[in-house]
């Protein structure tokens, strides 16, 4: 019975340092600069080989400037090249191209020219793509920290809708439309 007990913990020490020795495949991230926009933004990325893999990022948002109060949701895939030649996808210097889907939702509490409040809304639909290049380490096989920046471009759709006269004027959706910078540091864990 001695010997079963044995041999049985034998190899499960042998199947745990042979997974722990293994390249890592998956990756949950969480990116540290959304919280200061009150935004959470999530990935997931997938080792399609050892120089490329996928990645999906999630984000979700509430949070006002002013009288202005922004909600919704975006959706970017992105495929990353890995470019280190002593280094397995998931780790190292990369160049990512990607897309993004944003579904926001705007309110404005504005005042008329007689005095009386007015309601602003509107739905703003933006896609989009760029390229990003960055950095991912992976500390005791666990443990990722990645880094990117790069340009993108965005197209808007809006649906505006109007509580009280001329509201529906009161935003400036320029700022969701054209060039800006994509740029995160994330934490996660590998598997």
């Amino acid at each position: 019975m001695q010997k079963i007990v044995a041999s049985a913990l034998a190899a499960t020490a042998l199947l745990l340092g042979s997974t722990a020795a293994s390249a890592q495949n998956h990756a949950l991230k969480a990116n540290l600069l959304s919280p200061l926009f009150k935004t959470g933004s999530f990935f997931y990325e997938h080792k399609l080989n050892d120089a490329s893999s996928l990645q999906l990022g999630g984000l979700v948002t509430y949070w006002g400037l002013g009288d202005t109060k922004i909600s919704g949701f975006a959706i970017t895939p992105e495929y990353r090249r890995y470019l280190s030649n002593d280094k397995q996808a998931l780790e190292g210097f990369y160049v990512a191209p990607f897309a993004r889907y944003q579904n926001l939702g705007l309110s404005l509490q504005t005042s008329t020219d007689d005095g009386s409040a007015a309601t602003a809304k509107a739905t703003l639909h933006t896609i989009g793509g760029g390229v990003v290049v960055g950095h991912q380490w992976v500390f005791r096989r666990r443990i990722t920290l990645d880094t990117f920046f790069g340009p993108s471009y965005n197209s808007n759709v809006a649906k505006l809708e109007a509580s009280g006269g001329g509201a529906s004027e009161s935003f400036d959706l320029g700022s969701f439309q054209g060039f800006s910078l994509r740029t995160g540091v994330t934490l996660g864990v590998a598997f």
